[in-house]
């Protein structure tokens, strides 16, 4: 357990500022995630009709990317092999009770999408009860707001410590201080940087209770998001698009021209003598030298041409299908869409098996705070993905169709692999045909009887 003084140090010395250095990195992750991107550089007396060609010229390309990959992750259940088949029929696992409890239905996506873009991001799990008795409370952190030390980053499934650190009312920064016993609060000035013990109670958890969402951990502890190895290529595409609304707003019309006549005097006089010509108009000069002309405008093809390699090149690199980014999809069949989706389904597995291990230790730490010490210790569990591929469901129908009429693959375990079905429809789906079937009705009848409880 950690003393006054040594909360105090280890806040000041190495917590706090290792979280403000990484706060400043994933910051301009962040911007680059949302829609406020670096700014092009310009000359330093630009005006203001280039500055806002250049603020004009930014998309977010890199939330695109994020949201290609999220909107492919939905869990939608939770599997144990060896305890599943010890409960009643109907009765639901009580750590997938938790979770809908929780609203993790939804709060999913947000945890989802910030260790897609950022590399990670934690759930704080925590003990806690409601009308059902003992139930967890499982929130999502942004690595903005907190910071965690390990002891080996690669290696560790449960942090040493972590801070949460909010801003004050008036200034400075409250923060949480978790060990495995412990959540200290500490406060510190924004002037001084001088952190002041304020309190400190026992968390319940047993561990470090924060638990860690990684895009691509590797063996160094390092964990790459979506954003940041791709923000020189995505600056790139919006280069090129300043480039060609530079030469669009200036240069994409033909300039007349008039050589051999007089240079009005004044501005006045010249305005003046200006003309709106229609189409039929003729221009006639009186002196004989005079010559009329136009300067071509500057062809935005090129432009245009580079801007799509660009974005293709951002495709490629990201494994995001580039009809995703440019909106280009004419007469693809079923085979060549499924290749040109190919990469990001790779990547989307790749995410998948990530994000549902840390989704096994949450539930498997929210069961031990529950009291249901089967569920937490039963490391077989999983949690199941929704099948969110792209494709109508006359396909998935006919390919699932064949599976179960070729190969003999039982019908109710194809349910869930239907485009936009989810578990709470399937378990509807299976109490209705045990109902619609006589057998089993019989047959469960049977079972009830001649079990020791009947």
């Amino acid at each position: 357990m950690l003393g006054r003084k040594a909360v105090v140090e280890l806040v000041k010395d190495q917590m706090f500022p290792a979280w403000h250095d990484e706060r400043d990195r994933l910051d301009r992750i962040d911007r680059w995630y949302r829609w406020k991107q670096d700014d092009i550089k310009l000359p330093r007396r630009a005006t203001p009709e280039l500055r806002a060609l250049a603020e004009m010229s930014k998309i977010p390309w890199l939330g695109l990317v994020v949201t290609s990959v999220s909107q492919c992750m939905y869990v939608d259940g939770y599997r144990s092999p060896t305890l599943d088949s010890a409960r009643p029929d109907g009765e639901v696992s009580p750590a997938w009770k938790t979770w809908h409890a929780n609203g993790f239905d939804q709060r999913q996506i947000a945890i989802h999408r910030a260790a897609l873009a950022y590399g990670y991001s934690y759930v704080r799990v925590l003990p806690g009860e409601d009308h059902e008795g003992k139930r967890s409370v499982m929130r999502g952190v942004s690595p903005r707001k907190c910071y965690a030390l390990y002891q080996d980053p690669a290696d560790d499934d449960w942090p040493m410590y972590v801070i949460q650190v909010a801003k004050a009312d008036k200034g400075g920064y409250l923060i949480s201080l978790f060990d495995e016993e412990d959540v200290h609060y500490v406060s510190m000035d924004s002037s001084t940087s001088k952190p002041e013990w304020i309190s400190a109670e026992t968390h319940g958890a047993g561990v470090t209770p924060f638990i860690r969402y990684s895009n691509m951990l590797d063996l160094e502890g390092r964990s790459t998001g979506e954003v940041e190895p791709f923000i020189p290529a995505a600056a790139r595409v919006n280069k090129t698009s300043f480039d060609r609304l530079v030469t669009q707003h200036f240069s994409s019309w033909k300039v007349r021209t008039v050589s051999g006549m007089a240079q009005p005097d004044t501005e006045e006089e010249a305005n003046r003598k200006k003309l709106q010509l229609r189409q039929e108009d003729l221009l006639v000069a009186e002196d004989p030298d005079t010559k009329f002309g136009t300067l071509d405008e500057s062809p935005l093809t090129g432009f245009i041409d580079s801007w799509r390699s660009d974005v293709e090149a951002l495709a490629a690199v990201t494994q995001t299908p580039t009809h995703t980014l440019t909106g280009q999809l004419v007469n693809l069949s079923a085979e060549a869409l499924a290749a040109a989706r190919a990469g990001l389904t790779q990547k989307v597995a790749e995410r998948q098996k990530s994000f549902g291990r840390s989704h096994g230790q949450t539930l498997r730490l929210s069961a031990l705070l529950e009291g249901h010490e089967d569920e937490a210790r039963d490391v077989l569990a999983r949690v199941t993905w929704q099948d969110m591929e792209v494709r109508s469901i006359s396909q998935a129908v006919d390919a699932w169709g064949k599976a179960a009429t070729m190969l003999q693959v039982p019908v109710q375990a194809l349910w869930q692999r239907l485009p936009g079905v989810e578990k709470s429809d399937v378990d509807e789906w299976e109490r209705m045909a045990e109902h619609a079937d006589p057998v089993a009705r019989m047959t469960k009848t049977l079972a009830d009887q001649a079990s020791p409880a009947g």
